[in-house]
Formats: structure tokens, C-alpha cells, sequence
């Protein structure tokens, strides 16, 4: 590894806006969480839409959205639109730290996560490191929770969380609205809840 890790986002932060805020600091529109921010505050050097084995769901109530987040099952069957942002190990650590409600700034251990596919940190709702595969040779890493998509109550998500979720789907430029639409509408939590036409409308602006 060249110090670089592909950090594979599948919820708000596929949105690069959404993302700053955890590079940069400060408190997204519409969040109730301001985030401390990377040590290292440039942008990814590259974002790109990928695609992993697995099923994206939605569940607990987020703190900061209300509603239920999204969570990362790879063991599922189905598949996962995401957004892989090229950035350093030191950022990635900082991002994740973030999501698991500790400080950023201090290292962080993937030698496990590397070498076996996944790491549990803790029992956090983000304290899972899932290493899904690898993109132009470097690693790609997420986090998810400890518990798989059968294992716990699904929740309906906000309609803020998921405008960004969607938008960020789109600013990748590989799905259009439609496609997006109808792939968070058949998410387990989402479907029945909000359906494809509610959310291409909340994208399409």
C-alpha cells in the first residue's frame, strides 16, 4: 500500500458536499451533528462509482438524520451502488473515527481488515471495517455494522438522508435518476416507505 486506500462510501457520504464536512469540519444543512474534521483537509484526489456483492438496508434511528441510516451487508445477495473516494490512510482513520462517535487523530489498525476482509473495532453501528476488494491496485475499505441485514429492525429513512444518499449516486454520473430511484426504493427499510417516483422527484432539480 502507497499510503492510499479507495474509503467506499454507501450512504450520505457518496455526496462530496456531505463529505467535506468530515474532511473539512463543520455541520452539514439539515444534520445535527457538527464533525471535527480530517487532520488532512484536501479532497480526494479521485471519486468513482463502484459497484459490491451485498445489500445496502436501512436501519436503527440516526442522531444526526432522524430515520433510519444506511448499513452495509456483504454477505447479503444483491448489489451495493457506491462511491469509491481516493484518499489517504491518515484520512481514511479520521473519517472512520468519525463515524464512530471517537476523535480523529489517532492511527488506525487495518492489518486485519487487509488480510481477512473484515475487522470489528467494537460493537458501534460503524465499528466494522469491511474490505470489499481492491481498485487500481489499492484497497478499497468501508465500515458497517457488526450485525447482518436480518439481524436487526429496518427503519424508514429521512428525507433529507436520503436526497443526499440519492444526489450522491448521481453526481457519480453512471446511473441516471430512474435507475437510482428504484434502487434505494426496493432497499429493506426504504421499501414500502418511499417509492421510486417520491425519490427520482427529490433528485431531480
Amino acid at each position: 500500500m502507497d499510503g492510499h486506500v479507495w474509503y467506499t462510501a454507501y450512504g450520505s457520504n457518496m455526496h462530496t458536499d456531505r463529505l467535506s464536512f468530515y474532511i473539512a469540519g463543520g455541520r452539514p444543512p439539515g444534520a445535527s451533528r457538527t464533525y471535527p474534521g480530517c487532520r488532512d483537509q484536501r479532497a480526494p484526489e479521485r471519486s468513482v462509482p463502484v459497484e459490491l456483492e451485498g445489500a445496502l438496508y436501512f436501519a436503527t434511528e440516526s442522531p444526526v438524520w432522524t430515520g433510519g441510516r444506511a448499513f452495509y451487508d456483504p454477505g447479503a445477495k444483491g448489489r451495493v451502488l457506491g462511491r469509491a473516494h481516493l484518499v489517504t490512510v491518515e484520512q481514511f482513520a479520521d473519517i472512520a473515527a468519525q463515524e464512530m462517535y471517537r476523535e480523529p487523530g489517532g492511527g488506525l489498525d487495518l492489518t486485519e481488515a487487509l488480510s481477512r476482509g473484515r475487522a470489528t473495532l467494537g460493537s458501534g453501528h460503524y465499528e466494522t471495517l469491511i474490505h470489499p476488494g481492491a481498485l487500481d491496485g489499492l484497497p478499497m475499505l468501508t465500515f458497517t455494522a457488526p450485525w447482518g441485514i436480518d439481524d436487526v429492525e429496518w427503519n424508514r429513512p429521512s428525507v433529507e438522508y436520503v436526497r443526499y444518499l440519492s444526489a450522491g449516486l448521481l453526481e457519480t454520473g453512471a446511473w441516471d435518476a430512474a435507475t437510482i430511484a428504484a434502487y434505494v426504493a426496493a432497499c429493506p427499510g426504504a421499501a414500502g416507505h418511499w417509492s421510486a417516483r417520491e425519490i427520482a422527484d427529490l433528485i431531480s432539480y
